[in-house]
């Protein structure tokens, strides 16, 4: 079983998480964020990942903490549930329309944390999430998973299809890179012998 638990506890977040890679999209999400809600619900239910999260933080100062550390923990999880990571395909891509949206999402689980993050919102906010931090969720996950992810959002009128096709996209890409291949099993998906 490729799962994971991870409880990160600061002096600004106290977030919980349980990931199974081999699931089949159930989630059970709470945060006190409901659009980034939405978008995690998505994440699971499209990457057929089952995902139990929960996570408070520090609203009062704003939403950069919990919606940060949120993608730490979540990469984090996946780092921890892929284990030794042999099998994997370990890279991953999809290209994910959303109505008159589109978002190309792209990661390599290779141990080399990077973000490309290209995206422009028309508003501060979509629902609740604050646009300007969904940037530092995906360094996160960079960070946390040891992953190297890009997002590009090249187009779109709605900031809700822009960000919704960003996190099914990711889900997508996420799912393909944790994908085993039955050729490899046993094989490190690397030349270089090590991730």
């Amino acid at each position: 079983m490729r799962t994971s638990t991870i409880n990160r506890k600061t002096k600004e977040t106290d977030i919980s998480i349980e990931l199974n890679l081999d699931g089949s999209g159930q989630y059970k999400i709470s945060t006190p964020v409901g659009f980034l809600n939405h978008m995690l619900e998505s994440f699971s239910k499209h990457g057929l990942f089952d995902l139990q999260l929960s996570a408070s933080g520090d609203l009062q100062v704003d939403q950069h903490h919990l919606v940060e550390d949120l993608g730490i923990g979540l990469g984090e999880a996946f780092k921890q549930a892929l284990g030794d990571k042999k099998g994997i395909n370990r890279a991953g891509y999809f290209v994910y329309p959303m109505d008159e949206a589109l978002a190309i999402v792209a990661l390599d689980f290779g141990g080399r944390p990077y973000l490309q993050f290209e995206a422009k919102f028309e508003r501060e906010k979509c629902g609740e999430l604050d646009t300007g931090v969904v940037e530092d969720f995906f360094l996160g996950f960079a960070q946390g998973a040891m992953a190297n992810v890009a997002v590009r959002i090249p187009n779109g009128r709605s900031d809700h299809h822009k960000l919704e096709a960003a996190f099914k996209g990711f889900a997508k890409a996420a799912k393909m890179a944790c994908s085993t291949d039955p050729r490899a099993m046993g094989s490190l998906p690397s030349t270089k012998g090590v991730i």
